[in-house]
């Protein structure tokens, strides 16, 4: 009893440690977007292979858990959602992966800095890291009472999106040579956006863990 509990303690831990890992590289993509940084983006290219990698070991570890020790209830529900969480992890670390190559990318780099404060793409990075960071504490605390309140957070992510096409079509109504660069912005928050719906997916899976209730796919 005492193995599989050491098992499923690193398990956890290597969550952990990934977890870390891309709320790093989310706060650094939010730094190379705002400062255009391409040294800050160049790192969070190279650091995505150390994602991956996590990725690949947690759900191979979490694999041969099942198959060695047969868990059943909460430890259960602990390993695959620690499968599904890592999983992720390894998506919204490819999303900031895209974010620094949009810096590095220089036909993006000339949309006014008036026309980023209106589409509050500094607020998208805040909301959204503040989402990743609470989804942190409630599974290391096993607290499920946070989860209305980051799952309120992706309703605030949305909302600035929806409103994003508004705002850049009257941009590029004035501007027509920045329609290539419009289009790229778009898709950087959209990528924020889609952040924020895997912040909302861990955040059922902790739910599923601690409480085993199933929030996929229920009306807000």
């Amino acid at each position: 009893m005492k193995h599989t509990e050491n098992e499923l303690q690193a398990l956890k831990e290597d969550v952990s440690q990934m977890w870390k890992l891309v709320l790093s590289q989310l706060e650094k993509s939010k730094q190379a977007f705002l400062n255009r940084d391409m040294e800050i983006a160049r790192e969070i290219i190279s650091r995505e292979k150390r994602v991956d990698a996590f990725d690949l070991k947690i759900t191979c570890d979490s694999e041969n858990y099942i198959a060695l020790y047969s868990p059943v209830a909460v430890d259960l529900r602990l390993v695959l959602s620690l499968i599904k969480i890592s999983s992720t992890l390894e998506r919204i670390g490819d999303f900031c992966e895209g974010i620094a190559r949009h810096v590095i990318d220089d036909d993006s780099q000339t949309i006014d800095g008036q026309v980023i404060e209106e589409l509050q793409i500094e607020k998208l990075f805040d909301t959204v890291t503040t989402m990743l960071t609470d989804s942190f504490v409630a599974l290391e605390s096993e607290n499920t009472r946070m989860s209305g309140k980051i799952l309120a957070k992706d309703a605030e992510v949305d909302a600035i999106y929806h409103r994003s096409p508004d705002v850049l079509a009257e941009y590029l109504q004035k501007k027509p040579e920045a329609i290539c660069c419009g289009l790229k912005i778009f898709l950087l928050i959209r990528k924020l956006e889609r952040i924020g719906d895997h912040c909302s997916n861990i955040v059922e899976e902790i739910v599923f863990y601690v409480d085993a209730k199933v929030l996929k796919h229920l009306k807000k």
